[in-house]
């Protein structure tokens, strides 16, 4: 057995048709007689194979078999290709993937011979010179075995220096069995190792002809190529301590900063929780850190000086604000908020919603694959914000939604749910569809079904606006024009929302007459809720002009009820001047009178 030390040796076999098949079985036998004389382990000599004809097949890596009786097995189940001789080929694959670390073989820096042992029966149908070069500049130890028809140069342009030793031809494929004992006299050699006074340190490594020093496990080998220095195991990097790593001789240990203790994994590092130790006399909550703890309190109330009791400070937890949306402390004082979309009404406590009238909404959404799962939350989060600006009821506005990509599904129809609630959770339940983009599919879809009263629109002669929104970010993969034109012509007031690379023409082509306040677009999904706004202005038209008086039948009767008593009034105290004006004539003839008489009696 060959004592020398590891190699790593990948046989090259010519397996193209002129190789007739008891010829093939000589090479086998060639392979094995050659194995079973090295010591063959994973810390060995690793072997592999691989045959060639007009194309290459990998046998078994270096990193396959680790035993002579899984390769003989493997070597005799081999199958000859029988086609042409693509040498330069095989040697390339031998360079660049047989002898790789991936495949088994040891890195470079290990310093293991690595050894190709081509064997061919003819001219090589493609170039090898340059590539030969190539192989033996990685490193890489060409033996070249022609036999029979080989060519001559073809095995020196193959073969490493010195030629005389490297290359072989052989007249027949019995005469290849010389060639396996010259080259196990070549490879076994002499253990240098044990020739010389080889000075290593640690440990000698006998390669043929030569010899290299290798250090125990936690030194490594000095400039001098014989004696060892400790490693530094922390100095590469590579130790994973969360915090600091403590070299040892050969190995580290992992610590922790102060304030946190080693985990179980032996490296990383968690806070000790200083709250649990039940000493923190926290009011409210106990915050460990890694210096101890500190008190905090809970939202709406302040650390007092002692640093464990709370005081309330939050007006909005200790009264009864009645704010319909949102409570907000202030200093000494609150005020209400209303959502985004809606206004804070004269008391100062209730928010607007939409007051336009009761609608039929159908929201078609895009659920194409360029949307990406994240950007359609954001599409959902983008429609219950819609919701959030509508009287939702059986009798009031109703809202369905359809989601598309290249296929049409309803996620749910207008007589589905009747509350806001309702929709907003089914809105986040809906899964993404992927795929395509058939947006006029989806707007056949909304006119032939969603807006049906099989699916709760209301009739036609009730007059309740029928309003759709088509949510899209791309250009359809079907035309659009013919749909869109039979949505508008059918009644239904069309919204086209665009985000990111949505097409405009194609938006400008769904929305509604006056265009411009039925097409809206957002350069990404992070921005689209600005959008919000201008929908609202344009379903909520009020929203935008100021107060809008709406007068009710008893409104009405009650102008007329306060006309009549105006009128009677009036006519109340017209009769009472009439009467005034006649006394106020009998008064002046008497006076009259009385002026005569007093003029006779002068």
């Amino acid at each position: 057995k060959c004592r020398t030390g590891p190699l790593d040796i990948v046989f090259v076999i010519d397996s193209s048709r002129s190789v007739r098949p008891f010829e093939f079985e000589i090479m086998r036998r060639f392979m094995m007689d050659i194995i079973g004389s090295l010591d063959v382990g994973p810390n060995a000599t690793r072997v592999g194979v691989i045959q060639y004809s007009s194309q290459v097949q990998n046998i078994f890596s270096l990193k396959t078999f680790f035993t002579r009786e899984d390769m003989e097995k493997a070597i005799n189940g081999i199958v000859p290709l029988a086609q042409g001789t693509m040498t330069g080929l095989a040697i390339q694959y031998a360079m660049n993937v047989a002898f790789s670390t991936q495949e088994g073989a040891r890195p470079p820096h290990k310093r293991i011979p690595r050894i190709a042992i081509v064997v061919t029966d003819g001219r090589p149908q493609d170039r090898v010179a340059e590539v030969a070069t190539q192989a033996r500049n990685a490193g890489i130890e060409i033996y070249a075995v022609g036999i029979q028809r080989a060519d001559m140069n073809s095995l020196r342009a193959m073969a490493s220096p010195p030629l005389e030793e490297h290359v072989f031809l052989v007249e027949s494929f019995e005469l290849i069995q010389q060639f396996a004992k010259q080259f196990q006299d070549k490879l076994c050699g002499v253990d240098m190792c044990m020739e010389q006074e080889h000075g290593c340190q640690h440990t000698c490594i006998s390669t043929p002809g030569s010899f290299y020093c290798e250090c125990n496990p936690g030194y490594r080998l000095n400039v001098d190529g014989k004696t060892c220095s400790p490693i530094d195991a922390c100095a590469d990097g590579r130790h994973g301590c969360q915090h600091l790593c403590v070299s040892t001789r050969g190995s580290y240990t992992c610590h922790c900063h102060m304030g946190y203790y080693l985990n179980q994994d032996r490296r990383s590092c968690s806070m000790i929780d200083y709250c649990s130790f039940g000493n923190h006399s926290c009011q409210h909550e106990c915050v460990s850190i890694p210096q101890g703890h500190y008190c905090r309190c809970r939202s709406g109330f302040t650390l007092q000086p002692d640093a464990r009791s709370c005081r309330a400070t939050d007006l909005c937890n200790g009264v009864d604000h009645g704010c319909e949306f949102k409570c907000v402390s202030t200093e000494g004082s609150y005020r209400c908020m209303c959502p985004e979309g809606q206004q804070l009404q004269a008391d100062g406590k209730a928010c607007s919603k939409c007051g336009s009238g009761h609608v039929d909404l159908v929201l078609v959404i895009d659920g194409s694959k360029s949307v990406r799962p994240q950007n359609f939350e954001l599409v959902k989060q983008f429609v219950n914000r819609i919701v959030d600006l509508l009287e939702v009821s059986p009798h009031g506005t109703r809202v369905g939604l359809v989601q598309y990509s290249s296929r049409v599904r309803t996620e749910f129809p207008l007589n589905k749910y009747h509350s806001a609630d309702e929709i907003k959770k089914a809105v986040m339940e809906v899964e993404y569809m992927e795929k395509g983009t058939m947006t006029g599919l989806a707007l056949k879809h909304m006119v032939e079904h969603s807006f049906s009263e099989l699916e709760g629109a209301r009739p036609l002669s009730h007059n309740i606006p029928r309003i759709g929104l088509v949510f899209t970010d791309g250009r359809s993969q079907d035309d659009i024009s013919e749909w869109a034109r039979r949505a508008k012509e059918s009644g239904i007031v069309m919204f086209a929302v665009g985000v990111g690379k949505a097409v405009e023409e194609e938006l400008r082509a769904i929305a509604s007459e006056p265009v411009e306040q039925h097409f809206s677009y957002s350069a990404d999904f992070t921005t689209m809720t600005n959008l919000v706004e201008n929908f609202k202005l344009n379903i909520c038209p009020e929203e935008g002009k100021g107060v809008t008086e709406i007068r009710s039948p008893c409104e009405c009767e009650a102008l007329v009820q306060f006309q009549t008593n105006t009128v009677a009034i009036l006519q109340s105290l017209t009769e009472k001047n009439i009467l005034w004006a006649r006394s106020l004539a009998q008064m002046t003839a008497r006076l009259e009178d009385l002026e005569k008489q007093l003029t006779h009696k002068k």
